[in-house]
């Protein structure tokens, strides 16, 4: 390995030791309560280190939207190659989506704080214009998918339905634990609850 691979190599290790701590102090503190400094200090750097890597605390919050936006492109586009019937598409789509909490709960709440007016207030109009884009992409794959559910119900319409249904109930769920009366397994029993109510609407005509 040449010196500036294994340079290069490094870089982006110390870059991905940022953005894991990063998802950490971001579940602890919230975005606005997050700094550089605490950042740094989860990862064992200074934060002169850090801004070697990161121009700002804007810059890491950007990478970890643009992540966000990969991760559900890779398993949205999984789930398009996938040959099921429409109501265990539905589970999967749903199963996806806890997967992503379970995994990344930091992706939701960036989306919640999307909704925010200062949060993309230093953010360049190009920038926003791309993750609008990128994002609405994504939309249009959990459009697509759900068209295939439901002969019916428009699958823009679903994919509206089941982004806000399970964005508000974990957020619900989280309220609930902050103030001391809420757990994560009991946002999963009331999020699979919430689905199959859902689908006792969009499948009861179905013929056994």
């Amino acid at each position: 390995m040449g010196v500036s691979e294994r340079r290069e190599r490094e870089r982006q290790a110390r870059r991905d030791a940022v953005l894991t701590a990063a998802r950490s102090v971001l579940l602890e503190r919230g975005m606005r309560n997050t700094t550089t400094k605490e950042i740094a200090e989860r990862c064992e750097l200074s934060e002169a280190t850090l801004f070697f890597y990161f121009k700002n605390k804007d810059e890491i919050l950007l990478s970890l939207i643009f992540e966000s936006i990969d991760f559900w492109k890779a398993g949205l586009t999984r789930l398009g190659k996938a040959d099921l019937d429409p109501e265990r598409l539905l589970d999967e789509i749903w199963k996806f989506h806890e997967k992503v909490y379970l995994e990344h709960p930091t992706y939701f709440v960036i989306s919640a704080s999307l909704a925010q007016p200062q949060m993309l207030e230093n953010v360049s109009d190009e920038v926003k214009n791309d993750i609008a884009i990128r994002s609405g992409e994504n939309f249009r794959r959990l459009a697509s998918l759900l068209e295939r559910v439901s002969a019916t119900a428009p699958g823009r319409i679903l994919a509206d339905t089941i982004w806000s249904l399970f964005l508000g109930l974990t957020l619900s769920n989280a309220a609930r634990a902050n103030l001391g009366h809420g757990q994560a397994e009991t946002g999963v029993r009331i999020r699979a609850h919430a689905l199959e109510v859902l689908k006792t609407g969009l499948f009861a005509g179905k013929v056994p």
